[in-house]
């Protein structure tokens, strides 16, 4: 298992595969967790969704950004999507990655790329939150995070329980919405947890810890047995379900979502579009390995 996540890993860094991919189109099956290339067919995903009870969060993808002029594109691409949620009417807000916008090529760049997009953002009335990328980028991402703040309230981060600091990000941000994931990229015993069992206890700690706290929270998992805990900690500690949604991504356990909903619990689905899906195709394999066999389904059936 760790050897296939190694494998996905280095396989989503790499910037041959990733222009080659784009020529491909979907026969890698990445249709399957990918909703399309282009903002009509992002619209129509999350109006489906929206049919079924269920909020969206999107992001137009976007990777190896490394100079000013696709940074800009990038952020065009950004404001285009904020436009067709307002204009669509959908209920879904924004999720975006920083290095998209330039974080790579300048800090202070990217500062004002991602200050473009939360006006827009704060003029269509629309939350927007700040995907966490690896480790070498995240007191950069916090640093913007904390510039923006200032000014902007309808921005929040996410918090990995794999690192060793998320119970201090934590507290720091605890008047922020924040999404609490497990955490997907390759990190060293320096700075992460390495085991599973660890990883999911310390995830359930911070999910507890948080539920406490008075931020709006977004968990986001596809692991039944971290939901029914969650489950049973609210109903044994009176807190209301309006405080926190689950969240999973586009794809994924569509049954469980449907039933999380049925259930009365508020639910996101992430939901990913644009060309340059590549990346985060790889990163999903690299994560659960078995969703090679939509891979490979997807190749039996052309």
């Amino acid at each position: 298992m760790a050897i296939a996540r190694d494998f996905f890993m280095a396989l989503s860094k790499n910037q041959l595969l990733n222009a080659s991919a784009k020529k491909w189109g979907f026969k890698l099956g990445a249709g399957k967790v990918v909703a399309g290339t282009d903002t009509d067919g992002m619209i129509q995903s999350v109006k489906n969704l929206n049919s079924h009870g269920i909020s969206a969060t999107v992001d137009h993808l976007g990777e190896f950004v490394r100079c000013e002029h696709e940074a800009i594109e990038a952020k065009e691409n950004v404001l285009k999507t904020l436009q067709a949620i307002k204009q669509s009417n959908v209920d879904a807000h924004l999720s975006i990655k920083l290095t998209q916008l330039g974080l790579d090529v300048d800090q202070d760049f990217c500062l004002k790329n991602i200050q473009d997009i939360m006006k827009a953002a704060k003029e269509y009335g629309v939350f927007v939150n700040i995907d966490m990328e690896d480790y070498s980028h995240l007191l950069m991402t916090f640093d913007i995070l904390d510039e923006l703040r200032y000014e902007y309230d309808n921005i929040g981060t996410v918090i990995q329980a794999y690192l060793y600091r998320s119970e201090n990000d934590l507290e720091r941000l605890k008047h922020v919405r924040l999404r609490l994931v497990k955490g997907a990229y390759k990190e060293n015993d320096q700075v992460s947890l390495q085991k599973k069992e660890e990883i999911d206890a310390n995830y359930l700690k911070l999910i507890k810890k948080r539920l406490q706290h008075p931020g709006f929270t977004s968990i986001a998992t596809h692991d039944h047995n971290i939901i029914n805990e969650v489950k049973q900690f609210v109903i044994e500690n009176n807190i209301p379900i309006d405080k926190f949604e689950f969240q999973m991504l586009y794809g994924f356990r569509t049954d469980m979502q449907h039933e999380l909903v049925k259930e009365g619990y508020s639910f996101c689905t992430y939901v990913p579009f644009g060309n340059d899906w590549y990346g985060y195709f790889m990163r999903r394999l690299a994560e659960r390995p078995k969703n090679l066999n939509l891979v490979l389904k997807s190749l039996v059936a052309k």
